[in-house]
Formats: C-alpha cells, structure tokens, sequence
C-alpha cells in the first residue's frame, strides 16, 4: 500500500462528513463559543490513541503470531463490514450517544473518531509493514490533518450540504472503502495461496 493510498484508507475509516451529525449532537450542551476549542482538543486526543495503536498494536499482533496473510485478510473482512454500514447504516448499530455535558474524550475522540475501525486499520498497517513506520505516520497525520478542518466546520458544512448531501457522501466514502477492502482481502488469500500451494 503506497502513502497515499493508505492516508486515504485513513481519511474514510475516520469518516469526518458521516461523523458531522454526530458532533453536532453531542456539542449541543456546549456554548457555540466554545465548540471549536472542544473539538480540537477531541481531535488532538484521538490523535495521541491512534498513534499509540499505531506504534503498539502491531507488536501486540506479532507477539500472537499472526501471519502477513492472515492479517491482510482480517484486515479486509473488517473493512468491509465498516464500509457496508456506512453504505447501509443501521439504527442498531449507531454510535450515536446522548451527552448530557461538555463531551471529554467519549464520545467525541473515541469512538467517533478513533473508533474501532481506525484503530484496527493503522494497527493491521503498522503490523503488515513496521520498516514503513515513518511513512505510516505520515499518512496517519495526514489524515488526520484533513478531517481537522472538516469537523472544525462541522455547522457550516451541515448547513451547506445539508443531512441528505452528508449521507450521499459518506455512502460514496463507503463504497470507495468496499473496493480497498476487497483489494486486501484478494492479497491476503494470493499471499497465503503462493505461501501453502
């Protein structure tokens, strides 16, 4: 997986336009001054996790003794059930909690935005190729960095495309995911074929 590639991965699993309403909703105990200061320091925090998993989670997996292959088709089951619920959301399974204070670290920071798909995507990055460190960082930071002022603008951008225009983008954002998923599951299954055949 090129930088690119994998900071776009990134930017999906984080879902900044489907994680709008979301923020919005938890945000509406806060004075609108103060909203913005509270989303970047939700934001500054699921960085410090995901950076953790990143630089942790891999060792945690090699120390279980997992495969290349296994993981590239874990990775890509995991993918594809995140991309089919952004693609066909279900009530059951909504992360949509109700705060009745100023949000700290839930649900703003976790799990909407270091949820259990983006700590599972840089951990199966990190553990599938740790020599690629520096640029897993990269990516990860520049992911980061462009949901920043997406969620920062999370009102002007609510009112722009409004909640249909959101969710016709974070469908979009779910299919483009459907098709990285399948790509590393396909790897996984290659690699483990070449390896066994």
């Amino acid at each position: 997986m090129s930088f690119v590639s994998a900071a776009v991965l990134l930017f999906l699993v984080m879902d900044p336009l489907g994680n709008i309403p979301l923020f919005l909703s938890a945000l509406k105990q806060v004075p609108p001054e103060r909203q913005r200061k509270v989303i970047l320091r939700e934001m500054l925090i699921a960085l410090a996790v995901l950076l953790l998993f990143l630089f942790l989670g891999g060792q945690m997996l090699r120390l279980l003794g997992l495969s290349q292959p296994a993981l590239s088709a874990a990775g890509g089951i995991i993918l594809m059930i995140i991309a089919l619920r952004m693609v066909f959301p279900s009530r059951d399974h909504s992360l949509h909690e109700e705060v009745s204070a100023e949000p700290f670290i839930v649900p703003l920071a976790i799990p909407y935005i270091a949820g259990p798909s983006a700590l599972a995507t840089v951990l199966l990055l990190m553990s599938r190729e740790p020599g690629r460190w520096i640029e897993w960082t990269g990516a990860l930071l520049l992911a980061w960095g462009l949901c920043l002022p997406a969620m920062l603008a999370a009102t002007r951008l609510r009112d722009i495309l409004g909640v249909r225009g959101l969710t016709a983008v974070e469908r979009l954002m779910g299919l483009i995911l459907v098709t990285i998923a399948v790509e590393m599951l396909m790897g996984g299954i290659s690699q483990w074929w070449l390896l066994h055949r």
